[in-house]
């Protein structure tokens, strides 16, 4: 069969769904891990939905992925020339003719022959182009992940290659093309099984080998069903807008059915194609749990460094001059979107909690505390975080109560609401002047109901 050679290839219809980046992904980790050639082919025969915008929408998540590839983008129309040449080989060869059957001509067959056997059309001066099927025998599909599934094939139908404009369809358009590319693996979702008896039917009938299949099982959401939009993000570029770090999505995506050690979970990319094998992935549909991402995505963030931690966030937010605030959140973070309800009060002012100021600062004598809280802190000197620490700590033994009695009060002055980073850390980096006034305005708030 040769060096392995691979092929990711999506229709442009839309953005790149999850099931559709894990297929990317294999294929990449399959090329990188055995030294391979991935090759990117854009399977445009739909020419109404396939548009430049979503091809665009393919390319952009496949960079974000950071999945490159070593030939393409191949546009599939571009050979439609070549498809025109195999059409008429095969019907100077007698393994094609031509038929205006239609649906209803299909139903009639089987109404007379029996809803078991396979339609068998007759040839015709015009009209599509369908594919002979031979009525003994079967086409056996010899998948990497399912093992053999075998299709009688007096029960399948004779199948349409071409449209009576002469324009390829898309199951054959396919399995041209991985003929004329050499692909040697063809990896992709189990949606696509029943094509491959249909290729495999063009290959027999071309007199070439086919390449080898490996039918990837669906993605499912938590709740057993096929995973969609109602399980939260559904394609990359909504992970993306979501927070999530590339790595992490490529890391956790990987796992959904590769067939790895369940102790093993965290990997870099190179990791992951050492470690990739085929041979390994499950036949039974993987779960995608988004909750489950967010706690990969956590791990891989307090990784970063923070300059690179800043360097990301200023990107996704649009906002510079973030190092103290990312420095003090790091932690309470799990995507790059909680940054900014957690410290955005930093920069934008507090939030407008009405309840949190009510239930923190105008019951259970919160409004002495945070006088209290504002008094010690306009002495501290120098204004450091140590110094700023002491200070509150003294005013919760001072008035013999728990701590939150005191630190929340100031948590709602400053933030506006009850969540944000340690408050030491969060007073300390507004500095005395900013603290202050926040709290001054907080009281008069209160004193003023």
């Amino acid at each position: 069969m040769g060096r392995l050679r691979v092929r990711f290839a999506p229709s442009p219809t839309g953005a790149l769904h999850i099931g559709g980046a894990r297929t990317a992904l294999y294929n990449w980790l399959l090329a990188r891990g055995q030294a391979g050639t991935l090759v990117l082919r854009i399977e445009d025969t739909d020419r109404e939905r396939s548009t430049p915008e979503n091809v665009e929408q393919i390319l952009d998540a496949l960079r974000w992925l950071r999945l490159d590839f070593d030939e393409g983008p191949i546009f599939q129309a571009s050979r439609a020339a070549r498809h025109d040449t195999v059409v008429a080989q095969l019907l100077a060869g007698g393994h094609a003719y031509h038929s205006s059957a239609t649906a209803d001509d299909r139903r009639a067959y089987k109404e007379r022959h029996g809803s078991g056997a396979g339609f068998r059309g007759r040839a015709e001066a015009s009209g599509a182009v369908w594919l002979r099927w031979p009525d003994t025998g079967e086409t056996v599909v010899d998948d990497v992940v399912r093992g053999q599934v075998s299709f009688p094939n007096a029960s399948m139908d004779d199948f349409a290659i071409a449209r009576a404009d002469g324009t390829a369809l898309y199951v054959f358009a396919n399995a041209v093309d991985d003929l004329d590319d050499a692909i040697t693996h063809v990896v992709r979702g189990e949606d696509h099984l029943s094509n491959t008896p249909k290729q495999l039917r063009v290959f027999a009938a071309l007199g070439a080998g086919p390449p080898r299949y490996a039918h990837l099982p669906l993605l499912n959401g938590p709740d057993g069903r096929k995973l969609s939009k109602r399980h939260g993000a559904a394609s990359v570029q909504e992970l993306r807008a979501a927070g999530y770090l590339a790595e992490a999505v490529v890391n956790y995506i990987a796992l959904l059915g590769a067939g790895f050690a369940a102790d093993e979970e965290f990997f870099t990319m190179p990791e992951l194609a050492e470690r990739f094998r085929l041979e390994r992935v499950s036949k039974n549909p993987a779960v995608f749990d988004e909750q489950k991402l967010r706690h990969m995505n956590g791990r891989w963030l307090r990784a970063l460094s923070t300059d690179d931690l800043v360097g990301r966030l200023e990107r996704y937010t649009g906002r510079g001059g973030l190092h103290g605030a990312v420095e003090i959140s790091a932690e309470k973070i799990q995507t790059l979107a909680d940054f900014w309800p957690l410290a955005g009060f930093i920069f934008d002012g507090p939030a407008d909690d009405e309840a949190a100021f009510e239930k923190v600062i105008c019951r259970d004598r919160g409004t002495e505390n945070l006088r209290a809280a504002r008094d010690a802190l306009a002495a501290v000197q120098p204004f450091t975080l140590h110094m700023v620490e002491a200070a509150l700590r003294a005013v919760v033994q001072s008035r013999e109560t728990k701590p939150a009695k005191v630190f929340q009060p100031v948590r709602v002055a400053i933030a506006g609401s009850t969540v944000s980073p340690g408050i030491f850390e969060s007073v300390a980096l507004l500095g005395r002047e900013e603290t202050l006034a926040r709290i001054d305005r907080a009281l008069i708030r209160a004193t003023s109901r």
